[in-house]
């Protein structure tokens, strides 16, 4: 670990999937590629440039994620707004996210965001009513752990910034019937005030859901 912390403003030089997938593909624990790396590993091919890469797991997983990275690797979590050493953090604070550092290369490598569930399901950690079968919340994607393209949609719908309306618009022609559904179903009920909610709920067109279409 290194002697002092790094800048929050340091340089990403970003892990690769398969980098990512090597270092927890021994791992006893719970996790998978999560926001655009996700998206992009299940699209086949990178929708955009990305800054970083993350993983997500689960809080009784972190600890395990954590031992399996090398020495070179240094770990911290955010509190208050500073950056932590990871084992100097305290208990009983929200450790979102944890950052590693690569100390040689001085540079951000990874993000680790903290979930939840339950045996049974994923739990979205804003709205706990939403939630969805693991099978369907993570996909295996190449033998890769990888966040449901729907999910990581509802992530990205409370504030959508220009570069997640991209993702989006890549993202939502390629879901299933049933994947589209329950993402339209997910941001009316959890951020009903979305931008992205808009055109799911319009007043002038109250069938254009895909979950609310007659059929034929």
């Amino acid at each position: 670990m290194g002697d002092s912390a790094p800048s929050p403003a340091s340089t990403w030089a970003p892990l690769s999937v398969d980098a990512v997938a090597g270092l927890f593909a021994d791992v006893d624990a719970r996790w998978w590629l999560s926001g655009g790396v996700a998206l992009d590993h299940w699209a086949g091919s990178p929708i955009r440039e990305r800054e970083n890469v993350d993983v997500s797991t689960v809080g009784g997983d972190v600890e395990a994620l954590i031992a399996a990275l090398p020495s070179s690797l240094s770990v911290w979590a955010t509190v208050d707004d500073d950056l932590v050493p990871w084992a100097e953090a305290p208990d009983d604070t929200d450790l979102q996210p944890v950052l590693v550092h690569d100390d040689d290369a001085a540079a951000w490598v990874l993000r680790i965001n903290l979930e939840d569930g339950a045996p049974r399901a994923w739990v979205y950690r804003r709205d706990p009513r939403l939630q969805l079968p693991w099978d369907r919340a993570v996909l295996d994607v190449g033998g890769i752990p990888t966040g449901a393209p729907e999910v990581q949609l509802v992530w990205k719908a409370l504030r959508p910034r220009p570069e997640d309306d991209a993702d989006k618009d890549a993202i939502l022609p390629r879901l299933t019937g049933e994947a589209r559904a329950w993402w339209e179903k997910a941001i009316l009920s959890t951020q009903p005030h979305s931008a992205w909610a808009i055109p799911v709920r319009s007043p002038i067109s109250p069938a254009r859901a895909s979950w609310n279409r007659p059929t034929r």
